[in-house]
């Protein structure tokens, strides 16, 4: 596997009390302070309703955020399919991957919040068939192909792409999978990466594990190769410089995120009788809320208990105020992200080199000062004795 990447998965999360422009601007500048640290990724959420989740169109942020970044990679996490005629979605998605130049990634799913679901006259038990018709069509346009198909939601007459993806063969994409194996299934069967969001408690990994494995199983049955570098696995963390500092950060807005997946989310993360959020997301192994050598500890529980996945990204939550939220990323920038990828493995073995041979670099450094002088001394004896 390559090294291990790290972004996060913007929904985003605000409270209802705070003014949701300046709400905005924070989560660009979010984008931003991860592109200068050197994050790898960041995918945007879809949601319509419930008021919390305020970006309804992630492909307009990223086209945004592309123009203020140069680096990072930008998804859509996840666009719901069932929401969208699949020929104006590919269409999007493709000018997108254009405008970006290739920064940009094709998240999909059925849709994660009821409530918009219902809004739109959707029935939920027929979402994860929408999402499958949808890639069906999908796929193959992005491949340049002519599409003819009719469903009782959508058709399409030889829709054919005016524009071939910038990148190639095509724009990435990934299928969010939670507990469900709909997600899998549909991102082996197309080949396809995966976006696993489910929690990551022991419960969870075995879930997402067995996900996998069905994703690799599907894939190979239809002809193709899926690649654990493809395959995300979402977490919840938050550091600190110590843990009693990153307790005491997260005490901004913990509860408050607590109780909308309660009152508002399809699926409550903490359940209604738990009093203390924190507790009980440490105590799962859902979230690390500690110092950078908690969230090492805790990453490396993930990647034992997936069997390695390619990505790492944090749900971007919100529970710290906005600059311990800066400083949380800067932390994992500085002290995580080396541990996994490497970069100061030459550096440590330059320090230990130096440092196991200290003794003959000082003896030759002393030598050299004493060879000095003493050849000084020998040219000023010798010009006096010109002199005299």
């Amino acid at each position: 596997m390559k090294e291990l990447g790290f972004g996060i998965f913007l929904a985003p999360f605000h409270t209802v009390d705070e003014d949701p422009t300046a709400a905005l601007d924070r989560d660009m500048a979010l984008v931003e302070h991860l592109d200068r640290l050197g994050y790898d990724e960041a995918w945007i959420g879809e949601h319509h309703s419930g008021g919390y989740e305020i970006i309804a169109a992630p492909d307009l942020f990223i086209a945004a955020a592309a123009e203020r970044t140069r680096n990072i990679r930008l998804g859509t996490g996840v666009s719901s399919l069932p929401y969208h005629h699949p020929f104006t979605n590919a269409g999007r998605m493709v000018q997108l991957d254009h405008m970006t130049k290739g920064r940009a990634m094709f998240g999909v799913g059925p849709g994660a919040l009821v409530g918009d679901a219902f809004r739109m006259g959707i029935d939920p038990d027929n979402q994860r068939r929408m999402m499958n018709e949808a890639l069906d069509a999908i796929v193959p346009m992005l491949d340049g192909e002519s599409v003819s198909m009719k469903t009782d939601w959508f058709e399409l007459r030889d829709a054919q792409m005016q524009l071939p993806c910038y990148s190639r063969p095509r724009i990435e994409m990934a299928v969010a999978c939670a507990r469900s194996p709909a997600g899998a299934l549909a991102a082996g069967r197309h080949g396809l990466g995966m976006l696993s969001i489910g929690g990551t408690s022991d419960e969870a990994l075995a879930a997402h594990a067995n996900n996998w494995r069905l994703c690799e199983e599907t894939a190979k049955a239809a002809g193709h190769t899926v690649s654990r570098n493809k395959w995300r696995v979402v977490t919840l963390a938050h550091v600190a410089r110590s843990r009693k500092q990153a307790k005491r950060n997260v005490e901004h807005g913990l509860e408050q995120w607590a109780q909308y997946f309660r009152d508002i989310a399809t699926f409550p993360i903490v359940p209604p009788e738990i009093d203390n959020a924190y507790e009980y997301l440490t105590d799962n192994g859902m979230a690390v809320i500690g110092d950078p050598d908690d969230a090492i500890r805790h990453i490396e529980k993930l990647l034992k208990g997936s069997g390695g996945f390619g990505v790492f990204l944090e749900l971007a939550h919100n529970w710290a105020d906005f600059d311990a939220t800066l400083e949380h990323f800067e932390l994992m920038a500085r002290y995580v992200v080396p541990h996994f990828n490497g970069k100061n493995d030459l550096r440590r073995t330059s320090y230990d080199y130096s440092h196991k041979n200290r003794e003959v670099f000082v003896g030759a450094a002393r030598a050299a000062v004493e060879h000095e002088i003493e050849r000084h001394a020998r040219e000023e004896a010798k010009s006096r004795a010109g002199n005299d």
